[in-house]
């Protein structure tokens, strides 16, 4: 058991693994884990790697650059939605575009698969933040924000489409 940690904090645990497999982790706090507040461990050989980060209060996860490539190269029910109004300015490949300021992004939920995972990002974080938040209170568990946006995946030399 770990220590009680009140946002926005953060705390590590520390183990020995004695057998290779993936293994779930999760909240315990109330209904955390039925809102999507957890993970898989995988451990493979001498090898340990957590599989993305566990979503806090807000409901979504933020994630690097980085760990957005690997979500996006390796799961296949993965859906990359981009936010903003400049989608026609560049994008994420294979990103859907639903503007969250014009009404778009609402009209599209209803019609949204709940079971698959969802990459929310834009240009600015204020909406991508209100995307993320409106997919999670529409009922989604596996909703993921790319920290620093479109930015942040140019900056890292991803590939895009113009």
């Amino acid at each position: 058991m770990t220590d009680k940690v009140q946002a926005p904090g953060t705390t590590s645990v520390e183990f020995v693994a004695d057998q290779e497999g993936a293994f779930e982790y999760y909240c315990s706090v109330g209904n955390h884990r039925q809102q999507g507040m957890k993970g898989t461990l995988i451990v493979e050989g001498d090898a340990v790697a957590q599989d993305y980060q566990v979503a806090d209060d807000k409901g979504y996860v933020d994630i690097s650059a980085s760990e957005a490539k690997d979500m996006i190269e390796t799961n296949s029910d993965l859906v990359v939605i981009d936010v903003s109004p400049r989608y026609s300015q560049g994008h994420i490949p294979g990103a859907v575009n639903y503007y969250v300021g014009d009404g778009s992004l609402d009209a599209a939920i209803p019609s949204l698969d709940k079971t698959k995972d969802y990459l929310v990002y834009c240009h600015v974080d204020s909406a991508a933040i209100a995307g993320a938040q409106k997919l999670v209170d529409a009922g989604f568990m596996n909703v993921y924000r790319l920290e620093g946006n479109y930015q942040a995946w140019v900056d890292a030399g991803y590939p895009v489409v113009l």
